[in-house]
């Protein structure tokens, strides 16, 4: 009797469920974080939403069209990868903004690898980390009640628990995306998922576990455990959002029970290092689209044998099935030596590359170095090496635990007089990881100006320090010390604080005032 298969690709639902179903009830589970975000954003909120699914679905359609392909837009999945891409999207970005994301979520990431279930990473978050590195400055604004404000975990990153309200980000009325900021509706659509058996809990609970794990170890070492500090990372940043929606899409994730232990196990460690070792305070979309690549692989390790593997015949001595299973020595040898040659090949061209190379770069750099000294000191006639070793003294005595006193210069008039300092300070607070400023200050202890070295910020946050408007706050100043504010300078020490970039405003502010506690060290605190 003849037999007829049907081959197709992925999601394999083992149950009478339709892809349709499926999909239906993801939709259902994302409307309270959707009517919320709508709620709490406002109009062009709820046309951003719109826009996102009509593209994909229209995207979806004529990418099917186009390839001669069958048109599956009502199994609703292009429906959901604009629902998610909404309820990651600021609420202030443009819409052609969201319709260009919505195009590469569907041509660039899903038909061209062939449709659903061919995708090898998340349509919705592929899109959105396009769009961040993309147009950074307008994914990562975000606007609230009127004032445009960073979100709780950049001020968490940037001024501790003090700066956050833990109850407004569990209700959710807080700035961030869209869908992201009320734990309360993610949670219930997430248990609505769970009961419907439409995801596994294993890897949301493996996900926030082990970040939760890994984030109150590190609270614990570095001051002491923090419950307030655990709770404000696990409400903010989309983890929620990211752990019940996203992380657990069925093509790029594992389906083996093993891989999902391991999956969720590495979700929560990409994000713990993202979050507290890298730039963003964010981390969650970049290490979901991590993990998706390495879902092969952890499938191909987790995936059970099947039945009957390693029957006696592979034991047999010289059988077909038994040597295929054994080592090749020659070829592992031979791999072995290619690598070490490519390796000392490799090695010694990067080092005569270096060689050649080293002088110009240190020429490079000191040139930088002196524009930057005369940027902030244009009055001097010369610049004299000052011995500044006991700066990092001097500096941790005055509470800059962050800043460094990379270099110190006096600069000289005609006459050889010394009439001000030029400093190199570098920061580690700033939101991008560092940043490296040069300061004049006068004999008098006013400072003569700023001027960056090193600027790796959001463009159009961040990298706004580096404008004149900003720069020209600290100039022909003399002041114990600067702070900023965001309601307005209204005296010498006050600074107006980069919309959106208060982390980056803080880093540079703290930089310039380390810069004047150690002058007047060197000064003796009379000026």
């Amino acid at each position: 009797m003849e037999q007829t298969f049907k081959i197709s690709s992925s999601p394999h639902v083992r149950d009478d469920g339709t892809t349709t179903g499926l999909m239906a009830d993801v939709i259902i589970a994302l409307m309270p974080a959707t009517i919320f975000g709508i709620y709490n954003f406002g109009y062009h909120a709820l046309f951003l939403v719109l826009t996102c699914i009509v593209s994909c679905v229209l995207f979806e359609w004529g990418c099917q069209v186009l390839f001669k392909r069958k048109v599956t837009v009502k199994d609703c999945s292009a429906i959901v990868t604009g629902l998610l891409l909404a309820l990651n999207l600021s609420p202030d970005v443009p819409v052609w903004m969201a319709i260009l994301g919505s195009a590469f979520a569907i041509v660039i990431v899903k038909q061209l690898f062939g449709g659903l279930g061919q995708n090898f990473m998340n349509p919705a978050l592929g899109a959105r980390c396009f769009l961040l590195i993309s147009f950074a400055g307008q994914m990562t604004s975000f606007t609230y009640d009127g004032v445009t404000t960073a979100t709780p975990l950049a001020e968490l990153k940037a001024n501790g628990v003090s700066a956050i309200n833990l109850l407004d980000m569990f209700k959710g009325t807080i700035p961030g995306t869209i869908g992201e900021t009320s734990v309360i509706c993610i949670l219930v659509g997430g248990i609505y998922l769970i009961v419907k058996r439409v995801i596994s809990p294993i890897i949301p609970l493996m996900y926030i576990g082990t970040f939760a794990v890994l984030i109150s170890v590190y609270s614990a070492a570095n001051g002491g455990f923090d419950p307030t500090y655990l709770a404000a990372h696990l409400c903010g940043g989309g983890l929620m959002l990211g752990a019940f929606f996203m992380a657990t899409d069925y093509v790029t994730s594992p389906i083996t029970k093993g891989g999902k232990y391991i999956f969720g196990a590495l979700l929560g460690l990409l994000t713990f290092l993202f979050r507290i070792f890298g730039g963003s305070a964010e981390g969650v979309s970049y290490s979901i689209i991590f993990a998706n690549l390495l879902v092969p692989l952890i499938e191909k390790v987790t995936m059970p044998k099947s039945f009957g593997q390693g029957a006696e015949l592979l034991k047999a001595e010289g059988s077909q099935a038994g040597s295929s299973k054994r080592v090749d020595k020659k070829s592992i040898a031979i791999a072995v030596a290619a690598i070490l040659i490519i390796t000392c090949v490799a090695g010694f061209a990067l080092g005569y590359v270096y060689d050649i190379t080293k002088e110009p770069i240190a020429q490079a750099e000191q040139n930088a170095k002196e524009e930057a000294y005369k940027a902030v000191f244009n009055g001097a006639d010369s610049f004299e090496e000052y011995d500044c070793s006991d700066a990092a003294d001097v500096l941790k005595a005055a509470g800059f635990d962050s800043d460094v006193i990379d270099e110190a210069v006096a600069a000289k008039d005609s006459s050889g007089e010394t009439v001000g300092y030029v400093f190199l300070v570098t920061s580690n607070e700033a939101y991008g990881g560092s940043l490296q400023l040069a300061m004049g200050i006068t004999t008098d202890g006013t400072v003569n100006g700023i001027s960056f070295l090193s600027l790796s910020e959001t463009a159009g946050l961040g990298m706004e320090a580096d404008k004149d408007t900003f720069k020209e706050q600290f100039a022909g100043k003399k002041v114990d010390e600067f702070k900023y504010t965001k309601s307005g300078a209204a005296a010498d020490n006050e600074i107006d604080a980069l919309s959106g970039a208060t982390i980056t405003t803080n880093a540079v502010t703290n930089a310039v005032n380390s810069g004047i506690s150690y002058f007047k060290s060197i000064e003796g605190g009379n000026n």
